[in-house]
């Protein structure tokens, strides 16, 4: 990775921009089934959208050509091209990701819970106010700050990540929408330095035999990673601070069991706790690790530290 490279990203974001295009990335469920139907398209959403190959027989994509071939972001297979990196779009966020599909264990994803994540940012954020310093803790693509900085007056925001890539990518996705962040690797909270007034977390949920760090959220039925970071969120948070976690539970016997462990990880706080989707990655209930869930559920926590 170098500095040429990242700018060449930077520019690939301007390319798409300047031609208006705009992308929502669904689950890899759905993406596998409009794949399987696209070959042969080479508009930019099938390139940069969709990950298709596309066959480089004339010189009317030469430009973005060039951008990808720069970044070190094209696979070329004779004259056969696919790009590694993906752009989705969120309002008038461009945000640059992994292409599909992400099978890397260093894959940086974007999806359905990315847009789930900034919705319960912008509607819960706003009724905390202003903050001093808000850190997103295991920030992926960097959606989470970038929709908080333009949801609530932030005087300093702290992106953290144990993925190298996806610091890249968010700092590029950052760099580009304007907002100035400070990056750290660290799991959780462990190397962000200063007082912190404001947490942000949308950890991985999914119990993940390939281990992906963006999608193994280990025991507890996936909920482990969820619940070791609102234990570090409860011990750097001052009184007044906030913790707003998007994750998933699955539920067992109609019983949200991972609700019960956050709530008592976080005694000396305000909290609510609400499903914001009663029914997410359905297809996982097929896994052995699920055999007793009822369903996985995407939830929504705020606390507030008395």
């Amino acid at each position: 990775m170098t500095e040429e490279q990242d700018h060449a990203l930077r520019e690939l974001l301007q390319f798409a921009r300047t031609r208006g295009y705009a992308f929502v990335t669904p689950t890899p469920a759905t993406h596998a089934r409009i794949y399987a139907r696209l070959p042969g398209r080479s508009d930019l959403r099938s390139i940069l959208g969709w990950s298709l190959p596309f066959d480089h027989s004339d010189d009317s994509d030469r430009g973005l050509v060039d951008l990808l071939t720069r970044a070190d972001a094209l696979d070329e297979n004779g004259r056969i091209f696919t790009s590694r990196v993906r752009i989705s779009s969120l309002g008038d966020l461009l945000l640059l990701h992994s292409a599909y599909p992400t099978a890397q264990r260093d894959a940086v994803f974007f999806g359905p819970d990315s847009y789930r994540f900034a919705s319960f940012l912008q509607a819960e954020l706003p009724r905390i106010g202003a903050r001093a310093h808000l850190v997103d803790i295991g920030a992926g693509t960097g959606v989470g700050a970038l929709v908080a900085a333009k949801t609530i007056a932030a005087q300093r925001l702290t992106l953290t990540d144990i993925n190298p890539q996806a610091l890249r990518f968010a700092r590029i996705n950052a760099d580009f929408a304007g907002i100035m962040i400070d990056s750290v690797l660290s799991d959780a909270l462990g190397a962000v330095s200063g007082d912190i007034d404001c947490i942000i977390a949308n950890p991985p949920y999914i119990v993940d035999p390939a281990r992906r760090a963006y999608r193994d959220g280990g025991s507890l039925h996936g909920g482990e990673v969820s619940l070791a970071w609102t234990e570090a969120a409860a011990q750097r948070l001052a009184s007044g601070g906030a913790f707003l976690l998007y994750t998933g539970s699955a539920i067992i016997n109609g019983e949200d069991k991972l609700k019960a462990a956050l709530l008592g990880a976080l005694q000396g706080f305000d909290v609510s706790y609400r499903e914001l989707d009663p029914d997410v990655f359905g297809e996982e209930l097929d896994q052995p690790a699920y055999a007793d869930a009822d369903r996985i559920a995407a939830v929504g926590l705020v606390a507030i530290k008395r």
